[in-house]
């Protein structure tokens, strides 16, 4: 189980984090790993979703943009994430923000081959199963507040190791392309795609009619699937952030972390 006497420091810093923080459902820190503080500075801003590329190497999860040169004990998903998350959730009574019902993301980016990665995951998954939002629980049943899904490119991830187990701890990062092939939205809870797929606007003069047709089919499709839409490769552009929370994108990438909460909460209120 997830040790407290290794995380002294964030005990005490878990026991005000969330207090002070208004949950953000729109903010997805994008490359939460390369923050100065990773998945910390986040729960301080309330966001929402977070995100962490990981490499299987030497039979652990790696966390870095690029494959690692030198292996950092530090800097694996169980140190720099899955621990420190369920401290915090353990000492604010299971949950990542109190009072606050909404998912929280942990979007794992597979870099490596996609059964061997996934069987790994399964398995330093095991000790944290109370936090982790189960995709296949039934109505009314209890569930942790941490819900994980899976994106990759082609090859790395593991689509069909995860739809074929009915034990899945996890869900995927679907696909535009997948919209319409019946996979629950407890299994596929977010759609992803660049921002480039559907808009070339970057905050100046109007959007194209074409472009603002082609993100609307995209995102009431999504949405009539109860799938949550995400974009990632954004404009860091508070207009461009305006815009697509009109057209319903629920999940804004940045990396500017303060920047984007500064406007949702201004845009609050």
């Amino acid at each position: 189980m997830p040790s407290y006497t290794r995380y002294p420091a964030l005990i005490l810093l878990a026991a005000s984090l969330a207090f002070g923080a208004s949950p953000q459902p729109h903010a997805h820190s994008h490359n939460d790993y390369e923050q100065t503080r990773p998945l910390l500075a986040a729960l301080e801003l309330g966001f929402a979703s977070v995100e962490a590329d990981v490499y299987l190497i030497d039979g652990d999860l790696h966390v870095a943009h690029d494959a690692p040169k030198e292996l950092r004990p530090e800097r694996t998903l169980t140190r720099l994430y899955l621990e420190p998350l369920a401290v915090h959730v353990r000492a604010h009574g299971g949950r990542v923000y109190p009072g606050y019902n909404g998912p929280f993301y942990l979007m794992i980016d597979v870099k490596t081959e996609s059964a061997a990665t996934y069987a790994r995951l399964k398995a330093l998954l095991a000790p944290y199963r109370d936090m982790i939002a189960d995709p296949h629980r039934r109505a009314g049943e209890a569930n942790g507040p941490v819900t994980i899904f899976i994106s990759g490119f082609k090859g790395r991830r593991p689509f069909y190791e995860i739809l074929s187990d009915p034990a899945a701890p996890v869900a995927l990062d679907g696909t535009p392309d997948e919209l319409g092939l019946g996979i629950p939205a407890a299994v596929e809870p977010v759609v992803s795609a660049s921002y480039t797929r559907f808009l070339k606007w970057t905050g100046a003069g109007a959007v194209a009619a074409k472009e603002q047709a082609r993100l609307r089919e995209f995102v009431t499709t999504a949405h009539r699937e109860g799938k949550k839409v995400r974009l990632w490769a954004i404009p860091h552009d508070e207009r461009v952030w305006s815009y697509l929370l009109e057209q319903g994108v629920d999940l804004l990438s940045a990396d500017d972390l303060p920047r984007l909460i500064t406007f949702l909460s201004g845009r609050a209120k």
